[in-house]
């Protein structure tokens, strides 16, 4: 009898490829599927971006501003009385409206004391600094033809002094104006109120006495004349001692006539 060979099965033939199979799932998800880099690059960019465009706003405010800034100031120096001479100019603007002293003065006004506050600017173009002595300052004032009289510029603790002791409104009283000092000793408490009167003048005051080359300073001056707004017509702010400091030379005083300003 003739038999055929027959070749027995392997008792793993056919498990091939569920093992592949199984190999390939055990590699399991990428790390990072398709598109992540994209998004997370498209994020660094947009945040780059609005960082960009943020620093661009602050920029061409702060341009603007000055900008603005120096505007107001061509601004003043073409309404405000001015004297220049020797590469100082100072300029002088009295403040005859109410409204002008709220935003430095929002309690209690200097204003409404009879108090009369000249803004003044010292603008510097030489190249060595000057020194002004501000308590040498006077407004010159015209009572009458036999009545002149030089006012000094209050301080601030003598603002606050006026402010809180406020004469009485007499019409009679226009004939004469006493010389007020510069704020000495006070004779009224110093009070919340006081204090903060006094502050604020301190704040809106001229800040020093010397300004540098090429710099300007400005601030206010402060005179009671006890609410008689006409006698500015034909005052005059007068600056006797101004100095140049590296070389210690007296410049030529500054007699500024308020009567052709615009005043605010």
């Amino acid at each position: 009898m003739k038999y055929n060979h027959v070749t027995p099965l392997c008792p793993t033939h056919g498990l091939e490829q569920p093992h592949t199979s199984l190999r390939h799932m055990s590699q399991g998800n990428p790390a990072h599927p398709p598109g992540i880099e994209g998004v997370k690059m498209g994020k660094v960019y947009y945040n780059l971006m609005r960082n960009l465009a943020a620093l661009l706003v602050i920029f061409a405010g702060a341009i603007l501003a000055g900008v603005l800034a120096a505007a107001q100031q061509q601004t003043a120096l073409k309404t405000a009385s001015l004297e220049s001479h020797e590469g100082l100019t100072i300029t002088a603007q009295p403040w005859t409206d109410a409204a002008i002293y709220k935003p430095k003065f929002p309690k209690k006004s200097p204003f409404t004391a009879g108090i009369v506050a000249i803004q003044v600017a010292f603008r510097n173009d030489s190249d060595e600094s000057v020194r002004i002595n501000v308590d040498r300052v006077r407004l010159n004032v015209t009572l009458s033809e036999e009545d002149k009289q030089g006012l000094q510029a209050l301080s601030p603790e003598g603002v606050a002094e006026v402010v809180m002791n406020p004469k009485a409104k007499d019409p009679s009283r226009k004939a004469h104006i006493s010389l007020p000092g510069g704020g000495g000793g006070s004779s009224s408490p110093k009070d919340k109120k006081w204090l903060e009167v006094e502050q604020a003048a301190r704040d809106a005051a001229v800040p020093g006495n010397v300004v540098a080359p090429h710099k300007t300073m400005e601030g206010l001056l402060y005179f009671d004349l006890q609410g008689q707004l006409d006698l500015l017509g034909s005052a005059h702010l007068y600056f006797p001692e101004v100095t140049a400091l590296e070389k210690n030379r007296a410049l030529l005083y500054f007699d500024i006539d308020l009567g052709h300003s615009g005043s605010r």
